[in-house]
């Protein structure tokens, strides 16, 4: 993955702060035990206008604080200052199109399991970040593999809690998944069953229907997820809840990933077998266009998702 290239300002604790002074403490909670939760969301360049569109900010600052709730950590912002932060932060930038990345942490105070007595900070940072897996992905499509490390238990990290925590287990699996030459892994669940990618949602189309794993599989209820469901349904292209096997990853005519960072990625091939055609299908490519259409702010549908920089 490219370097994050520097900005000038990060938002920190209620004002913008020049990037080289975005520091904290080698001894932060959060560093050693991983008491974080963060969202990942992304502003975008309308090709036809000079109009930028932050993408369901909203949802993903409301998102950020039921993690904190959960997670028992004191985040003092509101959504609705947390919202106005991150557009204050984007034109600081003079960004047109940007990953943005919200987190709260336990910053330096105490040590030890027990966070008690631990600040709380909170940080907003932007920058340029083009196709996450990949200029040729959303395309083309990428390959995955099944990998040899579960899914967390809900009843060990909730999949409610986007924390810092949950993702060393998705780092084991996408080393893993890279070290056998693909671009993702396949997470399966404790029971064996589909969860998800990486840092991704995933669904599958199988004779013209779109299905996607319940939350109860223990995936993250993604925000992308949701606007996609929606997006189906405005497309009048049916959809199902379904429990998924490697095998139904195997047999079906489309595949794609969802995410902030990911968008609508097809996939060609898992564990070596290929997907449908191997290329991105008509049902993915069809969503695929009308989500970025959305986004821009180019249809009516979903306008309150938007936020104007």
């Amino acid at each position: 993955m490219p370097a994050v290239p520097e900005q000038e300002f990060i938002w920190k604790n209620g004002e913008l702060i020049p990037w080289a002074e975005a520091t904290t403490h080698v001894l932060s909670h959060s560093l050693h035990y991983g008491s974080g939760v963060f969202e990942g969301l992304r502003m975008y360049k309308d090709p036809d206008s000079d109009r930028s569109m932050v993408f369901r900010l909203y949802d993903h600052m409301v998102r950020l604080h039921n993690s904190a709730k959960i997670a028992k950590m004191d985040l003092q912002f509101s959504v609705d200052e947390l919202v106005d932060a991150t557009l204050e932060l984007c034109r600081a930038n003079n960004l047109k199109s940007a990953y943005i990345r919200p987190l709260v942490y336990r910053g330096y105070g105490t040590m030890g399991v027990d966070p008690t007595g631990s600040p709380t900070d909170v940080i907003i940072a932007a920058w340029p970040w083009e196709a996450y897996l990949g200029d040729d992905a959303l395309a083309k499509g990428i390959k995955m593999g099944t990998s040899s490390w579960r899914q967390r238990s809900v009843n060990a990290i909730p999949p409610a809690v986007k924390a810092t925590a949950s993702y060393f287990n998705s780092l084991l699996a996408k080393l893993e998944a890279k070290e056998h030459g693909y671009e993702e892994a396949v997470m399966l669940n404790e029971a064996g069953k589909v969860c998800e990618g990486t840092g991704e949602n995933l669904f599958i189309v199988k004779n013209g229907v779109l299905k996607t794993p319940p939350i109860s599989d223990g995936l993250l209820e993604g925000i992308t997820r949701d606007s996609v469901i929606h997006v189906a349904a405005d497309l009048d292209i049916p959809f199902e809840f379904s429990s998924l096997v490697r095998s139904d990853l195997y047999t079906a005519d489309e595949v794609f990933l969802t995410g902030s960072a990911a968008e609508l990625t097809p996939v060609a091939e898992i564990d070596g077998i290929q997907i449908g055609s191997g290329a991105r299908g008509p049902v993915t490519e069809k969503l695929q266009k009308q989500f970025f259409e959305v986004l821009w702010g180019h249809v009516n549908a979903h306008a309150d998702w938007n936020f104007e920089i």
